[in-house]
């Protein structure tokens, strides 16, 4: 007996639940979970199922394909860890709680390698026995660096996520089509209002009553990417703009590896720029 992720997206219509369960039944399969969720301005349907027995993957695929309407997504998944490449610039905070949180056995994770433009937290990494390669930017232009990040990242087989755990380096176009759909970013919720150096520093200048952060997939248009965790705390006059920095990076770190999470589970439907997380 094995568990299988039965992830389905759909142009909806009556009878789909129904339909799809019915050929579980068949399959003689137990749903241990189910959730659905129907979108009515763009009628679509997803439906995240988990379930036990022993089955043919391509024989279920095809029979739930069949009662589906065309060009629906069907993706049958047994779980097991992914395969991520973390990317770091200086920051400690996102990076740490990641890999404490998975050597703690809390993420379905396999962490590859960590890699950034600086050596600064490669000792830091090396207590958790996981390669830190440092691929300098310092005297390359922007494509011959993302070129060396590329190719060492395609040296590592069947990756499923790069993870952005603040690396502060804007992507090209030609990096994000690269690993399309499968980058993960981190940022302060301030944006697009606080954007450049010392984002906090702003934001307590201007007096803001809430700080919080973003995690979401990374497409070509700067921090627009689908959002798949957000988080926010209160913030008063009492707070130094190093206190909101302080109580920032905790929302930050929190939030991506709860985002991270939801990716490694296979939770998330991403259509239209935007995510149905179950």
């Amino acid at each position: 007996m094995a568990q299988y992720r039965v992830l389905i997206d759909a142009n909806d219509e009556k009878g789909l639940v129904h339909k799809i369960s019915n050929i579980f039944y068949n399959y003689d399969l137990n749903i241990l979970s189910n959730n659905e969720f129907v979108d009515k301005e763009s009628n679509k349907f997803f439906m995240r199922s988990v379930v036990d027995g022993v089955i043919n993957k391509d024989a279920l695929k095809s029979d739930i394909e069949s009662v589906l309407p065309q060009n629906s997504s069907i993706k049958i998944i047994e779980p097991k860890k992914k395969n991520i490449i973390i990317m770091v610039t200086k920051e400690l905070h996102a990076l740490g709680d990641i890999l404490v949180r998975n050597e703690a056995g809390e993420l379905e994770a396999n962490i590859l390698a960590v890699v950034s433009n600086y050596d600064n937290l490669e000792s830091f990494v090396q207590k958790f026995d996981i390669p830190y390669i440092t691929i300098l930017h310092e005297g390359l232009e922007r494509s011959e660096h993302e070129t060396k990040i590329i190719e060492t990242i395609n040296s590592f087989e069947n990756v499923d996520y790069v993870v952005l755990a603040k690396y502060m380096r804007i992507l090209t176009p030609r990096f994000v089509e690269a690993f399309e759909d499968k980058i993960i970013n981190i940022h302060h919720s301030f944006l697009p209002a606080f954007i450049g150096a010392n984002p906090y520093k702003q934001a307590y200048d201007r007096g803001v009553k809430i700080i919080g952060a973003t995690a979401h997939f990374v497409n070509n248009n700067l921090d627009e990417g689908p959002i798949i965790a957000q988080e926010v705390i209160h913030v008063n006059h009492a707070y130094g703009w190093k206190d909101m920095q302080r109580s920032g990076k905790d929302v930050e770190k929190v939030v991506l590896s709860r985002a991270l999470k939801l990716a490694l589970e296979d939770r998330i439907f991403v259509y239209a720029n935007r995510t149905v997380i179950f």
